[in-house]
This record gives structure tokens, sequence and C-alpha cells, in this order.
């Protein structure tokens, strides 16, 4: 583990201290997961957008209207009730 100082509002501070103690937790470890979080999130996306957009693209009204919603999104059609 590295050492990080960052500079934060003096308001944010006594904040964070609190909600830290409350959560029986230190102020270094809850932002450690929260940057942690923020990086995981981050990723996802990258790899959701580089999934999306390998996919070919595909012309909406070629034959003149829109295909089925399954179509869309690799679902299958559901009968009507």
């Amino acid at each position: 583990m590295k050492n990080l100082t960052i500079t934060v509002e003096e308001e944010v501070i006594r904040w964070v201290k609190v909600f830290a103690a409350q959560h029986d937790t230190s102020v270094s470890r809850l932002v450690g997961e929260l940057l942690r979080e923020k990086m995981l999130e981050e990723e996802t996306y990258r790899v959701a957008m580089m999934r999306f957009l390998a996919r070919p693209p595909v012309e909406l009204k070629a034959s003149g209207g829109y295909p089925p919603r399954e179509a869309l999104y690799d679902r299958p059609r559901q009968e009507s009730r």
C-alpha cells in the first residue's frame, strides 16, 4: 500500500471523520474503498463500451420499418397474452 496526501475543505473533513467513526472505519480506508469502487465502475463501463462498439452496426429502417424489439436486444419473442 502507498500513502496519498489529499486536500479537502474543513467542512468535508469534519463530516468524513464523523461518517467514518459511525461506520467503524478510518478516513483512509473509507477513501481507499471509494476510490477502488470508482476504479471498478470505470473498468466495467470501459469493457461494456468496447463490447458494444465491437458489434457491427445495424440499419434500423432497411425495409421501411423498425426491427422488432427482440431483435435489437437479442431476446426471444414472447407470445401475446
